[in-house]
């Protein structure tokens, strides 16, 4: 992946999932330095799980600019509060911003170390969704993956428009492009139709 657009697309990504997480813990009345952490643990915490697991070193320990754009979207939550903090939409919005980036970033590092493309679908859903997972539970929330909210099967399907267009020889920005869309497309779909995948839970059938 071109280095450029690799930067692009981390800086969005962690902008975006940043802002997300320290949106939540203004919320929840958390103080700065608490947000602060909320907001880089969402960031990182997705790309730190997908660095272990591939054994490689961890992206943020080489590089000291995720900790500071993390505190400018603190800073950023701080001076447009009204807007980003009381306005419901807004956490939907960056959340599906940077799952969308993060997602394409994991796949694109793990293609680049040889591994084949179905294990590259799992470390982008790791990279996506994990970061959140880590924010709900830190701020007390049951994680949104867990929920019949259509998340992960968004990220599935935008590894899978990746794998496709790769297929087809077309250029890595297509891939990527296609697979971002992708899934933001489905979550704001999910969200104006109110599209879920069906609960499972333990009551018990009716007899007819």
């Amino acid at each position: 992946m071109d280095i450029t657009i690799s930067f692009v697309l981390e800086v969005i990504g962690t902008i975006a999932c940043a802002i997300s997480g320290i949106r939540l813990a203004a919320a929840k009345n958390f103080d700065w330095f608490g947000a602060y952490i909320i907001g880089l643990v969402t960031a990182i915490g997705g790309g730190t799980l997908r660095d272990i697991l591939l054994d490689i070193p961890v992206f943020w320990m080489h590089n000291w600019w995720y900790l500071a754009v993390t505190a400018l979207s603190l800073l950023a939550v701080i001076i447009f509060r009204d807007h980003l903090v009381r306005r419901d939409k807004m956490l939907f919005i960056f959340d599906s911003i940077g799952l969308a980036m993060f997602v394409v970033i994991g796949i694109d590092k793990t293609l680049a170390i040889d591994y084949p493309m179905w294990v590259a679908l799992i470390m982008g859903i790791i990279t996506g969704a994990f970061g959140g997972v880590l924010r709900d539970i830190l701020i007390n929330e049951e994680p949104l993956i867990f929920h019949k909210d259509i998340y992960a099967t968004a990220c599935l399907a935008g590894g899978f428009v990746y794998w496709i267009t790769g297929y087809f020889d077309s250029p890595a920005y297509v891939s990527q492009l296609s697979c971002a869309l992708t899934i933001i497309v489905i979550r704001f779909l999910a969200l104006r139709y109110n599209l879920s995948l069906p609960v499972l839970n333990d009551s018990p059938r009716r007899k007819k």
